[in-house]
């Protein structure tokens, strides 16, 4: 048995660990993160990782490291090009890695990770032709046609929480265009939103008056469901712009299946929601359906950081 050194940085947290072929989490452990840029990113890995090896070990001497990180990524070079468009500092992230610690290092975009997670370990076994939408603090997708990856001629393929929801509310969107998928849909998302409609409609949500804390979707749900005013409108919105967002995707790449992964669609409330919207004709050759994935939503991109080093590393 072979395993990988796995690392998933996502916008809130490091989660570092050991992966064995098949895909199996072995050992792992969690550092919180908060704001950073690249540079300070680097450092916070390192930092990381070296108490990993200290508290945490091996169960055998991993034979290669994969890491899957937020932003735009170039995996051949094996470069973080950049987070955001405010945080553009390319660093040799990979080289950095391979030559402190020793071992082969490769990295890609954190959900482009999660979706060779679905690939090799998920239900991607059963399609060449899927897209993988992860939901959670914010929304990015994984589209695969043929087998392959696209990536785009930037790297910059499935910001597709930056596409238009078809509501008009009004939201703005960091990206510059107003109403984005991921200002309604996402944890970010129902944040935003709630602020912004709590004045049009009753609600007994918790609102956090400290505008760093964000709202909790998993209260939003609890809520909808008893008939809160606003949080049964804030997944009515969410809802309707999820399916949207799929319906088009659906005409763009011809998929045989949509795998929904993330923490905010991990319970199963808003994938149920969505699915009453989505329109029969345009939804046909969807042939395997929309579904949740079936990794553990804590897990998979670690294992999808796991699956780069095993995809890379023969």
């Amino acid at each position: 048995m072979n395993t990988y050194l796995a690392l998933d940085l996502g916008g809130t947290k490091l989660l570092i660990g050991e992966i064995d072929d098949q895909g199996n989490v072995l050992r792992h452990k969690k550092y919180e993160s908060g704001y950073f840029n690249q540079p300070a990113a680097l450092e916070f890995i390192k930092q990381s990782l070296d108490d990993y090896i200290a508290t945490v070990g091996w169960k055998k001497k991993p034979i290669a490291m994969g890491l899957g990180v937020i932003g735009r990524i170039n995996p051949e070079q094996g470069e973080w090009l950049q987070i955001d468009p405010k945080r553009t500092t390319p660093i040799p992230l990979a080289k950095e890695l391979s030559k402190r610690y020793d071992m082969p290092c490769f990295i890609d975009n954190d959900v482009k990770s999660a979706t060779r997670a679905v690939q090799l370990f998920g239900l991607g076994k059963t399609s060449n032709n899927f897209i993988y939408i992860n939901v959670g603090t914010g929304i990015a997708a994984g589209t695969v046609v043929n087998g392959q990856i696209i990536r785009g001629g930037h790297f910059n393929a499935g910001e597709v929480g930056h596409t238009h929801s078809g509501l008009c509310l009004a939201i703005p969107c960091g990206c510059g265009r107003n109403d984005c998928v991921e200002q309604i849909a996402s944890g970010i998302g129902f944040n935003t939103c709630a602020r912004i409609l709590r004045e049009k409609y009753p609600t007994r949500l918790q609102i956090p008056e400290d505008q760093s804390r964000r709202v909790d979707a998993t209260e939003i749900f609890s809520l909808s469901k008893q008939g809160d005013p606003l949080c049964v409108q804030l997944v009515e919105n969410a809802s309707m712009a999820l399916a949207n967002l799929i319906m088009n995707l659906t005409r763009m790449s011809d998929p045989e299946m949509i795998v929904l992964g993330g923490g905010i669609v991990s319970d199963g409330y808003l994938h149920t929601k969505i699915l009453e919207k989505l329109n029969p004709t345009t939804m046909r050759f969807v042939t395997h359906g929309v579904v949740l994935t079936k990794l553990n939503p804590n897990f998979i991109g670690l294992i999808g950081a796991g699956a780069v080093a095993m995809n890379e590393a023969y």
